[in-house]
């Protein structure tokens, strides 16, 4: 494997470094306290490209691999994580699902207008009683002429208030049949689709999360992405390249948190020294900038492996489920170096601590990254 960064790569770095410092940066606070999700800004990043990374040219997107994606959202979470998370489940899980299961007709018609930013989009599967579980699901989907009839909900979904398309998974089965449950595309403005309730989280305040609420939704047959049943296949194939977008978005906040605790470490003096020239804090660096290459290392072979086209499920497992772990040390770590400073908001290390947390659970929690890795390598996968 090639190690070395390759020009657009060194372009998206520089680009998505320097786009965050000026807009990003300077409000990333007050949206943090307000949860104001900045709309506006996501316009701004379409317009460079950076909400259609992996979608090809002839529909509006920037047409770029894996390498480049994990590249932008590193740089983009060292300086929000929010931001980071609403640029990586925009791109993965929305604009991803159709541009891997859509028709020709679907892609035109909707892979152009999320590519440049015009629209935003959500993805949904979770529900109040599904998390983990999600065959379990009790969002249902009946058949009635060219329509179907949507009823349930579905929640902690990203952008479900702001997003002006969302793809769903749907029970059109029975619970707990693989082939039981259908994806559909739903444009904001159709009878019965609504938002409910927007959460107060912990971290990610600035990246919306809602439920999703369909009640007696009608959504044309052409609506449905992929055959009645493939639904389930579908959500698994594109949570594999969701969960190197998180693994990524986990390297971009640690890597943020790692660098201020070591700039902090640098400046701050204590019995006539910097901190950093203590073994005890030098030790907690050399830690994690250790974990943080292992971390790295493993999320570009998933992505190696990604744009290759080969099989991908357990090394972005192991990516997410390394990377997210990493992150939440760095978040961790990052305050204790900072001390009493770190625990307040004048200083960057407790919205890394608290935004790291999320990268743990979204996508797949590190317990279920564990049971994917272990069902794969008994399979000898």
């Amino acid at each position: 494997m090639d190690f070395s960064q390759s020009e657009s790569q060194k372009m998206i770095a520089d680009m998505c470094r320097d786009f965050a410092e000026k807009n990003i940066r300077p409000k990333m606070m007050e949206w943090d306290e307000s949860q104001e999700f900045p709309v506006p800004l996501f316009k701004e990043m379409g317009q460079l490209g950076l909400m259609g990374i992996l979608v090809p040219e002839e529909y509006g997107g920037a047409g770029l691999g894996y390498f480049e994606y994990v590249t932008a959202l590193t740089e983009i979470g060292s300086v929000c994580g929010s931001i980071g998370l609403s640029v990586a489940a925009h791109n993965s899980l929305c604009t991803g699902h159709i541009l891997q299961h859509g028709s020709e007709e679907q892609k035109r018609k909707w892979l152009p207008k999320l590519a440049t930013g015009e629209w935003i989009g959500a993805w949904g599967l979770t529900e109040h009683n599904t998390g983990s579980d999600s065959g379990g699901m009790n969002t249902t989907a009946v058949k009635d002429g060219e329509y179907w009839v949507l009823n349930g909900a579905k929640n902690f979904i990203t952008h479900a208030i702001s997003g002006d398309i969302a793809v769903v998974m749907t029970r059109t089965g029975e619970k707990g049949d693989s082939h039981g449950m259908t994806a559909f595309a739903i444009e904001k403005g159709t009878p019965g689709f609504s938002s409910g309730k927007k959460e107060n989280k912990l971290g990610m305040r600035a990246s919306e999360t809602a439920e999703l609420i369909f009640q007696d939704c009608r959504v044309h047959e052409s609506n449905m992405i992929g055959q009645e049943g493939d639904g389930f296949i579908q959500a698994m194939k594109v949570l594999d390249g969701g969960r190197i977008s998180i693994a990524a978005l986990s390297l971009g906040i640690a890597k943020g948190a790692i660098k201020a605790a070591t700039k902090y470490a640098k400046e701050r003096e204590q019995f006539g020294q910097p901190i950093v020239n203590f073994q005890g804090i030098a030790f907690k660096l050399a830690d994690l900038y250790t974990e943080y290459e292992a971390a790295e290392l493993l999320t570009f072979q998933a992505a190696d492996l990604k744009n290759r086209g080969q099989k991908v499920t357990t090394k972005s497992a192991m990516a997410k489920y390394y990377a997210s772990e990493v992150c939440v040390r760095a978040g961790n770590e990052a305050v204790q170096i900072f001390g009493g400073y770190g625990y307040t908001k004048d200083f960057p290390a407790e919205k890394f601590y608290r935004d790291s947390k999320l990268c743990t659970i979204g996508e797949g929690t590190s317990e279920i990254q564990k049971v994917v890795i272990a069902k794969n390598l008994i399979k000898g996968e």
